[in-house]
């Protein structure tokens, strides 16, 4: 272990880091960006922000009154998006530890957060994923079909991937809000989602890993043709819980 930061006063969920390159070259962001900054969303209600270089906590962010379950960090504006339990999205300064906005029209916890284009896509325990202008709060778009808590979150390729605790994973038209396919499979919780080219990758609280060939979904881009099956290529098992390619 190199360095060890204390400060929380209950579990640390979540955390995100900001690249000293990706930071002010200002002569009074200077000794906070060596190294860089690591933002850290903690079940004490707080999001920390960290100096790398010397493990001090540089800003305490306040203001939720609930768990900070998940966070996402935009560098060029030097902004942290926060989720939390008590059903809000916050934007903040990490430099200042300013509060800029809030995000208010969930009515259920922010488990996920994704931020894509200058858009916040948040899920939701509420069983909605909401899309969010950043720069205002604004919330311009709700998804809904989930039948459970929206528990993962994935923009790939102008569409919006979905986890969720009625064990079935979803991809949105992430402009329009259309529900384009249901991925039936898992018997519990879906934890994290991947995407890489056109497979997604679902991760459960059931065990299992499962791939999901998502060619053909309007809009996704097409590559050329494999010189072997995708089932060829992902024949392999992981542990004893994967599976093999499902359809949709």
């Amino acid at each position: 272990m190199s360095r060890e930061f204390r400060g929380h006063r209950n579990c640390v969920l979540t955390l995100a880091y900001s690249a000293p390159w990706d930071l002010p070259s200002t002569p009074c962001a200077e000794e906070a960006a060596a190294g860089g900054l690591l933002v850290t969303g903690s079940t004490d209600g707080t999001a920390k922000v960290w100096q790398v270089a010397s493990g001090c906590c540089h800003q305490t962010l306040r203001g939720h009154t609930g768990a900070v379950l998940c966070l996402v960090l935009d560098t060029p504006s030097h902004t942290a998006f926060t989720g939390s339990t008590d059903a809000t999205i916050r934007a903040w300064d990490i430099l200042s530890g300013e509060q800029l906005r809030v995000f208010r029209e969930h009515q259920g916890s922010v488990i996920c957060l994704e931020l894509v284009n200058r858009l916040v896509y948040s899920g939701s325990a509420d069983r909605t994923v909401k899309c969010w202008l950043a720069d205002t709060g604004e919330c311009v778009r709700t998804f809904t079909a989930h039948r459970r808590n929206v528990s993962a979150l994935k923009y790939h390729a102008g569409t919006l991937f979905t986890g969720s605790g009625d064990a079935c994973a979803r991809a949105f038209d992430a402009q329009s809000g259309e529900l384009r396919r249901v991925f039936r499979g898992h018997t519990f919780i879906i934890n994290c989602i991947q995407v890489h080219g056109q497979v997604l990758y679902t991760a459960s609280h059931d065990g299992a890993l499962r791939l999901w060939d998502v060619r053909g979904l309007r809009g996704a881009p097409r590559p050329p043709p494999p010189t072997r099956s995708l089932s060829r290529l992902f024949s392999n098992k992981v542990g004893c819980a994967a599976a093999p390619l499902q359809p949709a």
